[in-house]
C-alpha cells in the first residue's frame, strides 16, 4: 500500500478534435468579413438594438432578428488590457492590447486586438478603425486588429 503522504503526478496530454458550426448568422458575419472586408452587424426591430457580432436571437426580447446593417467599421474603444502573460489560445505573443469595442451605429460592444497603438496614449474613448488582413479565411481573425484614427 501506498505512504498517504506520497504525490502522485501522471502528466497526459488531452486532445480533443471537434469541427465547430458557426450557423447562418455567424457565418454570414465572417463570410463579409472575408470577402467584403465589411463589418455588418444585426438589428431587432422590436427592440431597435444593432447587436455586433450579430446574433439569430435578440438579447433584450428574444425576438428572431434578421435584419442586415452594413457599418463603417469604426467605433470607439469602451475598455481595455494590456496583455504580458503568454498562453498556448492567445492570437499573438505577449505584450499585446485587447479591447471591447463599440462600433458607430451598433449598440453593443465586441472583444478585439489592437494595433499600432502607444500604450501610453491608450484611453477610453480612442477612435479606430479595422485593419483587415490580407488573406483571409472567413475568421474573426479577418480583421487583423483595430488602429487609432
Amino acid at each position: 500500500m501506498a505512504n498517504l503522504e506520497e504525490i502522485l503526478v501522471s502528466e497526459q496530454v488531452l486532445q480533443v478534435p471537434y469541427s465547430y458550426s458557426a450557423g447562418p448568422v455567424a457565418s454570414r458575419f465572417l463570410l463579409a468579413l472575408k470577402e467584403e472586408k465589411k463589418i455588418y452587424g444585426i438589428w431587432c426591430a422590436a427592440c431597435n438594438k444593432v447587436y455586433v457580432p450579430p446574433r439569430a436571437t435578440c438579447g433584450q426580447c428574444q425576438a428572431e432578428i434578421k435584419d442586415w446593417v452594413p457599418l463603417s467599421g469604426q467605433g470607439r474603444v469602451e475598455s481595455f488590457a494590456v496583455v504580458h502573460y503568454a498562453e498556448s489560445i492567445q492570437p499573438l505573443p505577449p505584450p499585446y492590447v485587447i479591447a471591447v469595442i463599440k462600433l458607430d451605429g451598433a449598440d453593443t460592444g465586441f472583444t478585439h486586438l489592437l494595433g499600432e497603438v502607444d500604450e501610453k496614449k491608450l484611453k477610453i474613448g480612442l477612435k479606430v478603425e479595422p485593419v483587415f488582413a490580407r488573406e483571409r479565411k472567413g475568421h474573426i481573425l479577418d480583421i487583423r486588429y483595430f488602429k487609432p484614427i
